[in-house]
């Protein structure tokens, strides 16, 4: 979609953690404020994309594409740190500064802060979501992925209804009993 959109296409990541949104632990159980033991599925992918995004903003897309292709197309566990190391390597970054980054604690409120903007301002529930430049946010999942001849007629339809149309809170396709 960048190659066919170009520069009409602006997109902020921003850090929400399913985790915390799903967590049984209650209100006050925060992720990002966890030791270091907590084995969590995804706040080492959290870390993982702060420290690449100290290193500038192209080396946070090449991260975060790899990182993507690694979970999704890949099936490696994002929350190992072999898998981000690698990932990292892969997407040509500065090993000894990424590890560094990786290991301080004091970059994890990024993702508290991401999360409860999320949450207060918008009423984000799920990833992804798609916050468009009038306000207006959807959710989105897909699942298979769209043929590849369909991608962007698929994406512009879903941008329509999304921004433009407000009150259409939910479309979902019940599953089929196999």
């Amino acid at each position: 979609m960048r190659r066919e959109l170009g520069d009409r296409l602006r997109v902020t990541w921003r850090y929400f953690p399913l985790e915390q949104v799903n967590s049984a632990e209650g209100p006050d159980w925060k992720l990002w404020e966890q030791p270091n033991s907590h084995r969590s599925r995804g706040r080492p992918a959290f870390q993982a994309a702060i420290a690449a995004k100290r290193q500038g903003n192209d080396a946070f897309e090449r991260f975060h594409l790899a990182l993507l292709k690694a979970r999704h197309e890949e099936g490696k566990d994002h929350g190992r740190r072999q898998v981000l190391l690698a990932v990292a390597d892969q997407a040509g970054l500065d090993r000894e500064r990424f590890e560094q980054d990786l290991a301080d604690r004091t970059l994890l409120p990024l993702i508290g802060e991401d999360y409860v903007a999320g949450r207060t301002t918008l009423g984000v529930f799920g990833t992804p979501t798609f916050v468009f430049a009038n306000g207006e946010a959807s959710y989105l999942r897909l699942l298979p992925p769209p043929p590849p001849e369909e991608t962007m007629a698929v994406f512009e339809e879903f941008v329509r209804i999304g921004r433009d149309r407000p009150y259409l809170l939910e479309v979902k396709r019940p599953p089929r009993p196999e």
